[in-house]
């Protein structure tokens, strides 16, 4: 029986020996047995065993291990295999000894310690040259078995082979899609080659689908569930260091083909059939297309009705239309695989009539920088014709005429980049769609926009400083940010806080109340400190503040004046007569000075207008004569001090008259004139003189010299015994002066003298107190008539002579005796 049974089994009724064998038991199970005589009265008691009996096979040690072979040999390793021995003993191996023999030696050497249970090993660290055999035993729990039989001797050294590849695959494999495929074969090669798979010269990777396994004899990439992207030229390359073998395989995945490409063109519009088009698939399945299916279906109804399903051509007549219905269009195209999804039109109404385009609503504008702008639009109605090209215009706001943005085709697209915009400028853009009636009406104008780079926030303002100072008030000064965020800063916002308050108060309420980078914070406590800080402002908003250092102390400091003299000022100033005459000068100090200007120590002309601000004064007088001529002196004036500054003013005119004019050495041809410089040459050299003439019974003047140099002139060719009158101007650059004229006229005649002695004097008669005489005339009248004679009488011993009269005649009595 069964140890963990209790029924007895019979197993033989003649036994006559005292030695039974019993057959039929289970390797591995325990039992007891019993025995019991028989003779012809009967059958004897049992004599049981005390123990069970485990049934196996006697143990004993394992038989040799079989077909130990040498797989690979290197200058310096040796890889072995063997298979396990047909009988293990009866008990399961426990390890292999692998032994080896350096031959010309006489013993075995045990290799390694390992168990080596996978019956592979490769024997390592041997010297290149040396021979060896091998063998290994079996071990069981028993003990160690016999060896198996040596190897043949084997030299270390390196064994080489080229590649061998026997592939199991065609060179062209067709799979549908969703099928799995594998690429085997076999191959060789010593030192053991490297395999590679590519497809389309790309090294292919394993993942959920992609498997590859490779064996030292064996190689096998495969795919499941394939996929279209799986199409492509596979190589499977093994190579080591003797050369490389390639293998080739065109494995194409093939499927349905992919829904053809639309839109659904709309050739050809009439009440009763339509002409339609459309292009070929992106995909063809991996098999050529055999035949589009084309359907058609009434808007108003949700039945499709076949219109034919052989055409080959991307072009198609849907006929047997109702006039005024509007149509959809449904396209298939199909391969030996199967047919694809389809490619649905949009609505088309059946009618003769065709028209341009719509006007597109109106265009939005996004994207805009400072050169570019994108106009996108919706695809208005195509007046039944396909529309064929969008046209996109642009202008100024200001301008009137439209420019095309491109003269490139718009289309199919429903957006635009505009280029070359210019920076700041303001633009419009409109839309207008082509068919092959031609173009439609343009869209509304867009929203204006500037051509500008997106604006972010500006960056704070720099390097804030208090730069002056009085009892109420602070003078801040900053520089721009360094970055304005593509934005033009409007301005800045100042705040102040006084020391140990939380609250921070605005200076200026609006950004655009100080655009400039300084700011005079007013309305301030005399003797308290506070802090100020400054932000930059554009249209994204305000920057992050940036403070003034260190807080400020609010009262007065005295500077003493200083003056920094403008140009007009730095030297003498010349100006030409009817010229606005200006001087400026800056002017600094604190409390800013009183300004004085003064000429020749006096005041300024009342034509003058002086100008003083907070920085400077400017002194302007408009159409200068040459009185406005002279020293100009400019004094400012504070408690800290004062400073005056001069600078001589010369006025450019026309010289005044010359001095002193003279007629002498008159001739009954000729007389010569001089005179004197003008005390005022106008600011300028004379250039020369013009002296003119003219006759006292004419009114014109006559030029006789516009071009001397000299200050006298010889007037020649005079009308004997005519009178005349003669004038003299000065000129300089600015022109000529007034003229100075003689005060009578000379009459042209040579000179006279005084005539000669009268002849001949004696008297004819004499009485008590007077005396007749008589004369003759003169030799010589000294060149004009005689217009009579001077009688003068002397007392005998007087020294004086007397007048008596002048007498016309030749005789004359004297009385009075």
């Amino acid at each position: 029986r069964e140890s963990d049974h209790r029924a007895w089994t019979p197993v033989t009724y003649t036994v006559t020996r005292q030695n039974a064998t019993i057959q039929g038991l289970i390797q591995g199970k325990a039992y007891f047995f019993r025995i019991a005589a028989e003779n012809i009265i009967g059958m004897g008691p049992f004599t049981e065993t005390t123990k069970e009996i485990l049934i196996r096979d006697p143990i004993t040690v394992p038989d040799r291990p079989e077909d130990l072979e040498v797989k690979a040999v290197t200058k310096n390793s040796v890889t072995l295999t063997w298979n396990p021995p047909k009988y293990n003993g009866g008990s399961d191996i426990t390890m292999y000894v692998l032994e080896s023999r350096l031959i010309g030696k006489d013993k075995f050497h045990k290799v390694t310690k390992e168990k080596m249970l996978d019956r592979k090993f490769t024997v390592e660290g041997l010297k290149e040259g040396d021979t060896y055999e091998y063998r290994v035993s079996a071990c069981n729990i028993v003990g160690q078995g016999k060896p198996s039989f040596c190897t043949k001797p084997i030299t270390c050294k390196d064994e080489l082979a080229p590649p061998t590849l026997d592939l199991d695959f065609r060179d062209k494999l067709i799979v549908r899609v969703g099928e799995a495929f594998s690429l085997t074969g076999r191959y060789s090669g010593k030192p053991a080659p490297k395999v590679t798979w590519l497809k389309d010269d790309i090294v292919v990777k394993e993942d959920d689908r992609i498997k590859i396994k490779t064996t030292p004899t064996t190689l096998c990439l495969g795919i499941l569930k394939s996929v279209r992207e799986d199409t492509g030229k596979y190589c499977v390359t093994v190579e080591n260091s003797t050369g490389s073998r390639k293998g080739f395989c065109q494995v194409n995945v093939v499927d349905r083909p992919s829904p053809p490409v639309g839109p659904v063109i709309f050739d050809e519009v009439f009440k009763d059939h339509m002409v339609v088009s459309w292009k070929p698939p992106l995909d063809d399945g991996g098999s050529e297309i055999t035949n589009y299916i084309i359907e058609k279906k009434d808007t108003h109804k949700d039945l499709w009705m076949p219109v034919t399903s052989s055409t080959v051509k991307t072009t198609c007549k849907v006929p047997k239309l109702l006039e005024g219905r509007e149509y959809q269009i449904r396209i298939y195209a199909e391969n030996l695989y199967g047919i694809s999804d389809p490619l649905i039109s949009d609505e088309m109404k059946a009618k003769d009539r065709f028209r341009v385009p719509d006007a597109p609503e109106q265009p939005i504008i996004k994207d805009v920088t400072k050169d570019s702008a994108v106009v996108v639009w919706n695809k208005p109605y195509d007046g039944g014709k396909p529309i064929t090209n969008y046209i996109v215009e642009k202008k100024e706001t200001m301008a009137t005429r439209w420019v095309k943005a491109t003269k490139d085709p718009i289309f199919p697209g429903t957006k635009f980049k505009v280029p070359d915009l210019l920076e700041g400028c303001q633009y419009e853009f409109r839309v207008s769609a082509e068919n092959e009636i031609g173009v439609g009406d343009p869209s509304p104008p867009s929203k204006p926009i500037f051509a500008r780079d997106p604006i972010a926030k500006p960056s704070p303002p720099v390097n804030p400083e208090a730069v002056d100072k009085t009892k109420n008030s602070v003078d801040l000064s900053w520089q721009p940010p360094r970055h304005d965020g593509n934005g033009k800063i409007i301005g800045y916002l100042i705040e102040y806080q006084k020391v140990g308050d939380e609250e921070w108060k605005q200076a200026n309420l609006t950004a655009d109340s100080c655009p400039e980078t300084n700011y005079k914070v007013t309305g301030l406590t005399e003797g308290l400190t506070y802090k100020f800080r400054v932000k930059a402002v554009n249209a994204a908003g305000e920057s992050d503040p940036a403070h003034v250092p260190d807080p400020v102390e609010v009262k007065d400091r005295l500077e003493p004046p200083e003056l920094i003299l403008d140009a007009n000022m730095a030297r003498e100033q010349h100006v030409k007569a009817g010229d606005t005459l200006r001087l400026s000068a800056v002017i600094k100090g604190v409390p800013f000075p009183k300004v004085t200007w003064k000429k020749e120590d006096h005041e300024v002309s009342p034509k003058a207008d002086i100008e003083v601000t907070g920085v400077g004064s400017k002194l302007e007088i408009r159409n200068t004569v040459h009185e406005d001529g002279g020293m100009y002196s400019l004094t400012v004036e504070n408690p800290a001090g004062s400073k005056t500054v001069s600078v001589k003013v010369v006025v450019l005119d026309k010289p005044g008259p010359p001095r002193n004019l003279n007629i002498s050495d008159v001739r009954s041809d000729s007389c010569y004139i001089t005179w004197m410089e003008p005390e005022d040459d106008g600011g300028s050299v004379i250039t020369n003189y013009v002296v003119e003439r003219k006759d006292v019974a004419s009114a014109q003047w006559v030029a006789i010299s516009s071009s001397s140099k000299k200050r006298s002139h010889l007037a020649k060719y005079l009308m004997e015994g005519t009178q005349y009158l003669f004038r003299v101007a000065a000129e300089n650059q600015y022109g000529r002066g007034p003229y100075v004229e003689t005060l009578k006229p000379i009459k042209a005649i040579d000179p006279l003298h005084p005539p000669g002695p009268p002849k001949n004097l004696h008297h004819v008669d004499v009485d008590k107190t007077e005396v007749s005489l008589v004369w003759n005339r003169p030799d010589r009248d000294g060149g004009a008539e005689i217009t009579g004679y001077l009688v003068e009488y002397q007392e005998d011993g007087a020294d004086e002579w007397t007048k008596f009269q002048t007498v016309p005649m030749l005789d004359c009595v004297v009385t009075g005796l």
